[in-house]
């Protein structure tokens, strides 16, 4: 079953429209970001702000200072890019309770080409003090993500897809901010992923067991904080990383596990992503299998490793 991550968003959205303390504000997408769900269910706590990111992330932190928690909501070029300043210095700096659930992240927003497909949007974001970064694995876990960004205190970046993916949990998993998961256990190789590129990660993980290879598979969903202990523990007693995301190698998952290992046990690995490089207009598969985020790709780095 293939469900996007943006659709959880909006699931969760019904839900939290129960709390009075929750209002949601868009950038002129709520169709497309689907928080146009919250809109049927509590209109009056619904505000549509127009094409002006900046506007939005600074009534957000208003209103985060009055007490309330706000999910603004646009797509994830401009939430991380447009908006950048007023998250650094109306929310970060403060601390305020502010929730940016960015859709359309990735090269996976397709056709729109690279001027909308943010590849750099996790690195701008984890290197704001004070805030927490997401990217969920599935539609299942986003939900889950979203409902526990709402009863977190501080600023959270939850990054989103456009496109329909694997849903890879059950309806009972157990999502813990800031704490990985182990998804297979292998001896020969760790393969760290996040988002879209876990449910291939595995897939590859199935394909190497049948060469003979078993690699532990995990899914690193919090970007930030990173679950740091169970990354070291996997490379000491395994040796070698290979990181995934759909994502720029500059800034991402591949460089915060880097950074990690580095300090604390120095590993041999590889970073899979989009290398220093923009998107570009295209069906999502052919845009993964031209920037090599695919199974095949995991296999070969692997192997080669």
């Amino acid at each position: 079953m293939n469900i996007a991550t943006r659709e959880a968003y909006g699931e969760a959205l019904k839900e939290l429209s129960k709390n009075e303390k929750i209002v949601v504000l868009d950038a002129d997408l709520a169709k497309a970001t689907k928080s146009i769900e919250f809109k049927k269910f509590a209109p009056e706590r619904f505000f549509d702000m127009g094409i002006a990111e900046g506007d939005m992330i600074g009534t957000a932190a208003g209103l985060a200072a009055c007490g309330k928690i706000p999910f603004a909501s646009t797509f994830a070029m401009f939430a991380a890019g447009r908006a950048f300043e007023q998250i650094r210095n109306s929310v970060a700096y403060p601390n305020l309770n502010v929730k940016i659930a960015a859709t359309h992240a990735g090269v996976t927003v397709g056709e729109d080409g690279g001027s909308h497909q943010a590849i750099e949007d996790i690195s701008l974001m984890r290197g704001i003090p004070n805030m927490v970064v997401i990217s969920p694995s599935d539609a299942v876990e986003a939900k889950k993500a979203i409902l526990a960004a709402a009863e977190y205190y501080g600023p959270v970046y939850i990054r989103l897809g456009r496109a329909a993916t694997p849903v890879i949990h059950e309806e009972d998993y157990n999502f813990r901010i800031g704490k990985g998961e182990i998804l297979t256990h292998g001896e020969h190789v760790v393969i760290i992923a996040t988002g879209i590129m876990v449910a291939k990660a595995l897939e590859a993980a199935e394909v190497l067991k049948g060469e003979g290879i078993n690699a532990t598979v995990v899914n690193i969903h919090s970007i930030k904080p990173l679950d740091s202990e169970l990354i070291v523990n996997l490379a000491r007693k395994i040796g070698k990383v290979v990181t995934v995301e759909e994502h720029s190698v500059v800034g991402g998952l591949g460089s915060a596990v880097a950074e990690v290992l580095s300090e604390q046990c120095p590993t041999i690995m590889r970073r899979i992503g989009l290398q220093d490089v923009f998107g570009q207009s295209g069906t999502p598969d052919a845009l993964l299998k031209h920037y090599n985020l695919t199974v095949e790709n995991i296999v070969a780095t692997v192997k080669e490793l």
